[in-house]
């Protein structure tokens, strides 16, 4: 009999304070454990007493993998409700059924010790069948004992605090911006959207040097101090002139104290910050828990500390610190909804230690605001993807681009393989098992493009309404798991194939690895597996939907997000035409790649009047193979046309085409493109 394990983690709803960011959560413990203990932050609590249950809690504990899988039975009532709710579509039925079914097994249990005499009888006929009562759940511990009206006074103060500090600036204040985190994908989004951003006159980022290795020996040639590597990056994105002198790279490790800076730089850095951005973080979904902790939360909290010194120091003109979480700190939520401003530890836990650890370094960042005094903005994007017009992403090849990049592979791999029976033959089969994408057809993922998320950085520097205060940067059009299959078969010819996450974790998984190790296909057999330790939980059924509005209410984005479809085709085919799938590493060349694509969808949109994120692939392709030479990835040579043939190129359009939809670029590419060429 299966059990329906994640029962444990359940809580009782949080309180949601007024517009705030705290939930109120158990005593926060005097004493502190190890630095890097999960008990710093979160209960085990008796079902029995209510009471927490002194002693440590292992950080696997607290991921969904450790409470599922673990017995046949149980994955055959995972697998057999995933199919119930495709009949009926109502999850609670669903989940019902799957508690029924656990306490059936409990009860044939304890009537089995019954009958036959012993505890240990109930015990082994319970492991038997697959069911595990738990007699405990975990809890955050609560950062204040603050009443909520004493709580809203003190959000109140910091909030008129850092309006006063803007206010002081004058009514054009030149604000002064440290960035960690700048060399990510997400950091070099912020650098080229802040290039353009005449309220922001410096930014210091914070880098590390980099030890540059040569390609086939992997031995250190050079190593690029943290200005060079800046200067690099600068000339990467486009950023020239005047705009690259904005810009000033520094020294630094966000895991050290005063972020690893130089002293006579923190004692500059304190009369002349105005706001601090921290985004640097490790988003590896399978790290371990250590690296993820360092990186996530130690990072932040020494991030927290350094704005706390900025907002101390006499004549400092400090007014915020922006810290940027996720939204996936929510953790399992199985379709209800994760609201911005509520923060509980999930029933059905964490996927992997990234979520964890981003919702550890939350509860610090509750900490600071409250029991400190920090103002303190806090922004949880959801799965960033490359920019929602063209897809540029200006070289990165995790998460999402992954799986595409592997399915794009193995359809090149069995076009390479011509005529030759056995080549052809070897090649279908291997392009047959790793075609398949666990994911129910119901899952709904929620990506963002990576410019709708720096526009609400951007937009909370001179917003102190937003202090006290978690925002989604999310999407209020998720994608299903069947539409990513669909789209990924149009863009890239591939005969991807949805596989159940529940039978691909555990059968078809650990056939294909083998499969594929046995075909000398290793490299494959680790994508796959990294596959399947991303999307064999994003892809299951039930998925969290995030709460969205504070980004319009509050920061006022626009209303209408980006189209979450037409983002996700243009990823497939900037990863298919620009990176070939993975193979072009070089940053300089992505680079160069990047600005001929990003020009090309300017033409192309301007010639048709259309988005290209709504042109169907083959559409597209003609359009991109007349605008850019596919072989060399070089622009084809136009003829420069005067107004008046532009004009009538244009008239000759149909009127219903003449406007480009959904907000794209209605003017010539070369009027356009001085400002918006790097994005």
């Amino acid at each position: 009999m299966a059990t329906h394990k994640t029962r444990a983690g359940a809580v009782r709803p949080a309180p949601r304070r007024a517009g705030g960011a705290i939930a109120r959560r158990v005593p926060q413990r005097p004493e502190l454990l190890d630095d890097t203990a999960p008990s710093r932050y979160i209960a085990r609590i008796s079902r029995l007493t209510g009471q927490e249950i002194p002693g440590e809690i292992d950080p696997d504990e607290l991921l969904v993998h450790a409470h599922r899988d673990h017995h046949p039975l149980e994955v055959a009532a995972q697998f057999a409700a995933s199919r119930i709710l495709r009949l009926t579509k109502k999850e609670d039925l669903v989940d019902e059924g799957l508690r029924a079914v656990n306490l059936v097994g409990s009860a044939a249990a304890r009537a089995a010790g019954a009958f036959f005499g012993g505890d240990a009888v109930e015990s082994r006929v319970r492991k038997l069948l697959g069911v595990v009562g738990r007699d405990h759940y975990f809890q955050f511990r609560e950062p204040t004992h603050l009443a909520e009206g004493e709580l809203r006074e003190r959000i109140d103060k910091l909030q008129r605090e850092a309006a006063a500090t803007l206010r002081a600036r004058g009514r054009t204040p030149r604000l002064r911006v440290l960035l960690t985190g700048a060399t990510g994908f997400l950091g070099k989004e912020i650098l080229v959207q802040i290039a353009d951003d005449r309220r922001v006159e410096e930014v210091v980022a914070v880098v590390r040097p980099e030890s540059v290795r040569d390609p086939k020996t992997k031995e250190v040639v050079k190593v690029l101090s943290p200005p060079e590597r800046g200067a690099l990056l600068l000339k990467r994105v486009g950023i020239h002139g005047a705009r690259a002198k904005r810009f000033r790279f520094v020294s630094g490790d966000i895991e050290r104290s005063d972020l690893g800076l130089a002293p006579e730089e923190v004692a500059t850095l304190r009369q002349t910050l105005t706001h601090v951005i921290h985004c640097a973080a490790s988003v590896s979904f399978d790290d371990t828990y250590e690296n993820s902790f360092r990186a996530n939360v130690t990072g932040c909290a020494n991030a927290l500390r350094f704005s706390l010194a900025l907002q101390h120091a006499p004549g400092s003109p400090f007014v915020h610190h922006v810290a940027i979480e996720t939204s996936y700190i929510h953790g399992r939520k199985k379709a209800s909804l994760a609201q911005e401003n509520a923060l509980v530890f999930p029933r059905r836990f964490y996927n992997n230690f990234y979520e964890l650890t981003k919702a550890m370094a939350s509860l610090e960042t509750d900490r600071f605001l409250v029991d400190m005094g920090l103002r303190v903005v806090q922004l949880l994007p959801s799965i960033v993807i490359g920019a929602s017009r063209n897809g540029n992403n200006r070289g990165d090849t995790k998460v999402v681009n992954a799986p595409i990049n592997g399915f794009g592979r193995v359809k090149e791999a069995v076009t390479a393989a011509g005529r030759d029976p056995l080549a052809r033959a070897r090649a279908r089969a291997i392009g047959f098992v790793a075609s398949g994408f666990p994911g129910d057809p119901s899952a709904q993922l929620n990506l963002v493009p990576v410019d709708r998320v720096v526009q609400g950085i951007l937009a909370a520097l001179t917003v102190p309404e937003a202090i006290g205060t978690r925002i989604h940067l999310a999407t209020d059009n998720r994608i299903r798991s069947e539409d990513i299959v669909r789209i990924t078969r149009e863009e890239l010819g591939v005969n991807v194939r949805l596989s159940d996450p529940t039978l691909y974790r555990n059968v078809t998984l650990p056939i294909v690895t083998t499969v594929l190790e046995k075909l000398k296909e290793p490299k494959l057999a680790s994508a796959l597996g990294k596959l399947g330790t991303i999307f064999g939980s994003y892809g299951e059924w039930g998925q969290p939907i995030h709460d969205v509005g504070n980004d319009v209410r509050i920061l006022g984005l626009p209303i209408r997000r980006p189209d979450t479809q037409h983002a996700f085709r243009m990823l497939c085919r900037h990863n298919r035409y620009v990176q070939e799938y993975g193979r072009v590493r070089d940053a300089d060349e992505v680079a160069r790649r990047e600005n001929v694509w990003a020009s090309a969808i300017e033409a192309i949109e301007f010639r048709t009047g259309r988005e290209v994120g709504s042109m169907a692939a083959e559409e597209f392709r003609e359009h991109l193979a007349a605008e850019v030479d596919l072989a060399t990835f070089r622009a084809r040579p136009r003829p420069k046309l005067r107004a008046p043939k532009l004009r009538a190129e244009r008239d000759s359009l149909p009127r219903s085409a003449r406007g480009v939809q959904g907000g794209a670029a209605q003017h010539p590419p070369a009027q356009r493109r001085r400002g918006s060429h790097e994005r």
